[in-house]
């Protein structure tokens, strides 16, 4: 679980990059097992998800997937409709399996892939409708209402998970049974970061296998006895995590901060070069080299933050935020809690005791929007 090798590997081999896009993309490791024969999903979507409601609660669809001006041709209110797209591997991080019937095609089984969280699209066609923007995080994604429309869930769970919210997921909820989702992360800008999530419990490896077997229901092993998970499986069982994990993280390497992505937060009078400076003084020795970020990990006590979620991690701890395109998805801190860059610089200039001053803000924020 160390994190420091994981940068040390060879991760730009093209073949290996090209293999770890397509696992990004399309591959669910076995998940629809979950989805579909646990979560009944498969029934949810075929007879009450349209593309109307897919798109409201932050699906986003392939525009290269679709035949030219299909979108005209059909019914948007139809859940039909939205068959038809999984038929044509159109929803974003979205798979499903259809087969043609006396009635029209059926939707059998369905499954999720990274791509579900971790990509956007660039509303070139309408919103939620446009080009891949992957390792973007899907902030528009609602997860908890989608995964609330199971008909296989209680009353209860479906109040848990329906008050997560757009943009964030609890990745603990089934396994520790508290509710206190985090915002989803970007996957893009993690080469050289030694943490591949907010509390650092291991590298990107280690993340990407929790998240296939744990949280999306993947066939695969995660063994961690500090969190108390030890998914193993029977004997003669493939695993159909493990194999991919290097190409997975080679393609994640890849992505630097995607140029389709608008600046967020913008505006204001600071002055960049100056709070270059201020950065270097005063956010430096935590935010370091390219990645600005370190390996040390921080007492949630250390920078003001709260420690809810932290104690329900393996590190107990917060990783150093790395801050490539910072600007292009807010809210930010884990939980979600600054809804800009300047409630972050508040946040720190209060909790570290900084001692900026007004101009000095102005200027790091007008930084911090250009990294």
């Amino acid at each position: 679980m160390a994190c420091g090798d994981d940068n040390k590997a060879n991760t730009n081999d093209p073949a290996t990059i090209a293999q770890g896009k397509e696992t990004f993309r399309t591959d669910t490791f076995g998940d629809e097992a979950f989805w579909t024969d646990t979560l009944q999903m498969h029934t949810a979507i075929a007879t009450g998800v349209s593309p109307k409601t897919a798109l409201s609660v932050g699906l986003k669809v392939d525009a290269d997937a679709l035949p030219p001006n299909i979108l005209s041709m059909v019914n948007l209110d139809d859940p039909a409709t939205t068959v038809a797209l999984l038929k044509l591997n159109a929803v974003v991080g979205v798979k499903g399996e259809v087969v043609a019937g006396a009635s029209g095609d059926q939707l059998m089984r369905v499954g999720i892939t990274c791509a579900l969280c971790h990509s956007t699209v660039d509303d070139s066609v309408m919103p939620g409708i446009g080009h891949r923007v992957d390792g973007a995080p899907n902030r528009d994604l609602d997860p908890g209402a989608i995964i609330a429309l199971s008909p296989a869930l209680t009353d209860a769970q479906k109040t848990v998970y329906k008050s997560w919210g757009k943009g964030r997921y609890d990745p603990r909820y089934n396994v520790d049974g508290m509710n206190g989702p985090v915002t989803i992360p970007p996957a893009y800008g993690l080469k050289d970061s030694p943490h591949a999530t907010y509390t650092g419990d291991g590298d990107i490896r280690y993340w990407n296998n929790y998240v296939a077997v744990t949280q999306m229901g993947g066939q695969g092993t995660f063994v961690d006895a500090r969190i108390g998970v030890n998914k193993t499986l029977p004997a003669g069982k493939e695993d159909l995590v493990k194999p991919k994990l290097d190409g997975l993280r080679a393609y994640q390497f890849s992505l630097g901060v995607p140029a389709a992505l608008p600046i967020v937060e913008s505006g204001g009078d600071g002055n960049a070069d100056n709070g270059h400076k201020v950065f270097n003084a005063r956010c430096a020795s935590c935010h370091k080299g390219d990645a600005r970020t370190e390996e040390t990990l921080h007492a949630p006590a250390d920078t003001g933050m709260d420690p809810t979620y932290a104690n329900r991690s393996a590190s107990k701890m917060y990783r150093t935020t790395p801050l490539r395109g910072l600007a292009q998805h807010p809210p930010y801190f884990h939980d979600g809690s600054a809804a800009t860059l300047s409630a972050v610089v508040d946040h720190y200039d209060q909790a570290l005791g900084l001692g900026l001053s007004a101009t000095d803000k102005a200027d790091l924020i007008a930084y911090l929007r250009g990294i």
